[in-house]
């Protein structure tokens, strides 16, 4: 498995907004990276009124239009307001909001959504547009969510499953830099989808467990030696959900940086996200930090 990414991305911002809470908390999450990055944030809007051109009139056209426009004004106000030495653009897309995204973030980096939209469920904890931007991306995406909860703690986390994700502890490690925060690098093994059976859980457990200890510290030991002056704590865990390890050391994170792989959809068209990550997304409470990572089914779980 490969990562499509190789080293941290540091090039521009870029939000989508719908007018939702969410959506603005999201920007204003977004300009808060840009300013640790120190580059510009990029806000766009899609509105969706090409894919539904049929349906609409001339005047209702018009209308979504102009209020996409009100929503990226109002919301690059507030950006400014909070970051007035932001450099901040809009863009107002006639394109489906996902495909807004993808396009923008092929130019300017980082895709950063809001955990919810307009058009969710309240049951639904990650709208659409974040699961389609998450799912589809090549770029990293950030899905905000938790800010809400506590203060900064000062810990970026990275969970690592094997050597691969080292471009997440090196993405995880510039932003623990930029933030003046520790890093932790947390594995966490599965033993039962590890070692299968209980018997051979019970003959192989110790050689099993140290295969996992080895990555890990592989994996550590070059963050190490990148970031020398970036304190580094790594731990492994078992456990039979390796989402609910992750989701419960979220509570104690600024931002949570993952790898994220795809398993092709039963038909062969597009990409889903692994379960591992899915539930990551949906149930996390910090900001999530996906980087994009395609491989085969049985990497899937993650």
């Amino acid at each position: 498995m490969q990562s499509t990414i190789r080293t941290p991305d540091t090039s521009s911002v870029v939000v989508g907004v719908d007018g939702s809470e969410p959506a603005c908390s999201a920007a204003l999450w977004a300009a808060g990276e840009a300013v640790r990055r120190g580059r510009p944030l990029h806000i766009v809007h899609g509105a969706d009124t090409d894919g539904r051109a049929l349906y609409l009139s001339a005047k209702t056209i018009d209308e979504v239009r102009v209020a996409g426009l009100e929503v990226l004004d109002d919301t690059a106000k507030a950006v400014t307001a909070e970051y007035p030495g932001l450099s901040v653009s809009t863009q107002f897309s006639r394109t489906d909001a996902v495909t807004s995204l993808h396009r923008a973030g092929g130019l300017h980096g980082t895709i950063v959504v809001g955990n919810r939209g307009l058009g969710g469920f309240d049951s639904l904890v990650l709208g659409s547009v974040g699961l389609g931007t998450a799912a589809m991306a090549k770029n990293p995406v950030i899905v905000v969510r938790g800010i809400d909860e506590a203060e900064e703690r000062g810990t970026v986390l990275a969970a690592i499953r094997d050597e691969h994700d080292l471009v997440c502890a090196r993405y995880a490690a510039r932003e623990a830099e930029l933030g003046k925060a520790s890093l932790r690098l947390l594995h966490v093994w599965n033993v039962l989808q590890s070692v299968g059976n209980l018997v051979s859980m019970l003959d192989g457990v110790d050689e099993t467990a140290g295969e996992h200890v080895e990555t890990l510290k592989a994996v550590t030991d070059v963050i190490r030696d990148e970031f020398p002056d970036l304190t580094v704590e790594a731990d492994a865990e078992t456990s039979v959900s390796v989402a609910g390890v992750l989701v419960e050391a979220s509570h104690h994170a600024d931002l949570l940086v993952m790898g994220g792989r795809r398993a092709p959809t039963p038909l062969g068209l597009g990409r889903n996200l692994g379960r591992v990550t899915h539930s990551v997304l949906h149930h996390a409470h910090c900001p999530v930090l996906l980087i994009p990572r395609f491989g085969s089914a049985s990497g899937s779980r993650s």
